[in-house]
């Protein structure tokens, strides 16, 4: 009991931090060049499995509120899964513990640059490779940058208290 209950409030708070930071800086969160702050958060799965549904959820929530309405709802939400669910996948299983970071970084650039570059050229019309290029580069300077030496800082100073608290 004690554990779902700490699942449950743990995937709330990164929900509502993740829908909050992205809903706060609408200007930098939505459009063909995103920097979602947010997105920073997208490292967390490295630490445990159970951010990946806060995530999601958090994401899911921004974007019912975004500007982009049902397409965005539907894949940027799917973008964001598979985002974390392949970071996820990057910690558990890579060996080079070193490049982890760098590497399970660069998941959420290349999904979402691809998925919301194509959901920009269906649903709005945005040229196709632009649109990629964009988003791939508003992430890669958010998570790939911003993200890792941030969660380096984070996981080298509060790395234990980070894992026995959640």
């Amino acid at each position: 009991m004690k554990n779902n209950t700490k699942r449950i409030a743990t995937t709330a708070v990164v929900a509502a931090l993740y829908a909050a930071l992205t809903l706060a800086l609408p200007i930098l969160s939505y459009g063909p060049v995103q920097f979602r702050i947010s997105e920073v958060m997208t490292l967390l799965p490295l630490i445990g499995k159970e951010y990946i549904l806060g995530l999601t959820l958090g994401c899911f929530l921004a974007n019912i509120l975004g500007p982009y309405g049902v397409p965005d709802i539907i894949f940027g939400t799917l973008a964001t899964f598979i985002s974390v669910y392949l970071v996820y996948l990057t910690g558990k299983y890579m060996r080079d513990k070193k490049s982890t970071v760098l590497v399970a970084s660069l998941w959420p650039v290349v999904v979402n640059a691809i998925i919301v570059g194509i959901q920009l050229n269906v649903f709005f019309g945005y040229p196709l490779f632009l649109s990629m290029l964009e988003v791939g580069l508003g992430q890669f300077v958010v998570v790939t940058i911003g993200g890792v030496i941030l969660f380096k800082v984070v996981n080298n100073k509060y790395g234990k208290y980070l894992k026995n608290m959640f």
